[in-house]
């Protein structure tokens, strides 16, 4: 009695499919990703696509010519500073922000040879993500950036996945050595000597960050004491403030995220009672490519742990900042830095 067609068509296919699938893994190499899974990726990997800025600031940082897409268009002050071939890569999303989420069909479109992710601390959204992975097809490795000092680690770990272990251990040395410079000047200042500051976000300057938030993280590295004290409400964070709060705690130093924050905090008499106002200690934050400091967090913090470090105490932290700069932007972002260039980044 002959077979039925329709499951003899079904079961080539299946086998078709399994064929080609135990063909990929042949061809492929198990590794072991920052979350301890067990991965099969491609033998060579030349094409990656990073699932949030900060996973794809890390990718540029080691190779800007491994990126299959870009999370957001870059704006002119990014674009400055950053590869024409990159800036003009296809806009592809991520998960990050609140409920965003990829442009499946695009990703599908770039063909990436491997999807790298910032693993998150809550299980349903890694599943998310992990479920698009299947999805499609690709396989997916987790990154650990929640602190600074995983930068470190974050750097081999990439420099291993894409064939760049050379890049990946210089840039290595230096996120290590950067934090080993930092960490004996902070813990030899008291901690009631300790510098006040008060983290101004949003234009009005009235949202801020707890100190217990992952956004102020450079604040406790650098041997700041955060005014807001209290253990966040979720994950986004930017919560507002009262300007009476920020006087009754009166800080010496307040850095703000956005110029129309400083130029308001500077010229409105609600904020002149301030000590940081009344004593000229307010800084706007460096964002150029990336954000100093926070929002998105990226590997440009270990360049603005040395700003903040020195900026609270210059006596125990001297240093050259136009030097630090330039050798820094050399480094990560190829990127030689003129006089104008310079002056622009620092905001002076």
């Amino acid at each position: 009695m002959m077979e039925n067609p329709g499951k003899q068509i079904v079961g080539s296919l299946l086998l078709l499919f399994l064929s080609v699938l135990i063909s990929v893994q042949a061809q492929g190499k198990e590794i072991v990703d920052m979350a301890g899974r067990r991965v099969i990726v491609p033998d060579r990997v030349t094409k990656a696509y990073g699932a949030s800025p900060p996973a794809t600031y890390l990718l540029y940082a080691v190779d800007p010519a491994l990126l299959a897409g870009l999370n957001y268009p870059f704006n002119p002050r990014e674009r400055t500073y950053l590869r024409p071939d990159v800036v003009s890569l296809p806009v592809i999303g991520g998960w990050f922000g609140q409920g965003r989420t990829p442009n499946q069909e695009t990703l599908l479109k770039v063909k990436p040879d491997v999807m790298v992710a910032w693993i998150w601390k809550t299980k349903a959204a890694n599943e998310k993500i992990e479920q698009v992975a299947r999805l499609l097809g690709l396989p997916l490795v987790y990154v650990r950036l929640d602190h600074l000092g995983e930068y470190s680690e974050a750097f081999l770990f990439i420099g291993r996945l894409v064939g760049r272990e050379e890049r990946g251990r210089k840039l290595s040395e230096y996120a290590k050595r950067t934090l080993a410079d930092v960490e004996p000047v902070v813990a030899a200042v008291p901690v009631g000597k300790r510098v006040s500051i008060y983290y101004a976000e949003a234009p009005d300057g009235l949202s801020t960050e707890c100190d217990g938030s992952p956004h102020t993280e450079l604040i406790n590295l650098a041997g700041g004491q955060n005014i807001y004290r209290c253990a966040p409400k979720d994950d986004f964070g930017m919560e507002r403030i009262s300007i009476e709060q920020v006087m009754l705690a009166d800080p010496e130093v307040i850095l703000a995220q956005e110029k129309e924050c400083v130029d308001r905090v500077r010229s409105d008499p609600g904020w002149k009672s301030i000590r940081a106002v009344k004593n000229g200690r307010v800084h706007l934050i460096p964002r150029a490519p990336f954000n100093w400091f926070d929002r998105p967090p990226s590997f440009m913090r270990l360049l603005g742990i040395k700003w903040l470090t020195n900026l609270l105490y210059p006596d125990r932290y001297p240093l050259d900042l136009a030097k630090e700069t330039r050798e820094f932007y050399r480094l990560f972002l190829n990127v030689e830095l003129d006089d104008g260039a310079l002056r622009e980044v620092l905001h002076q």
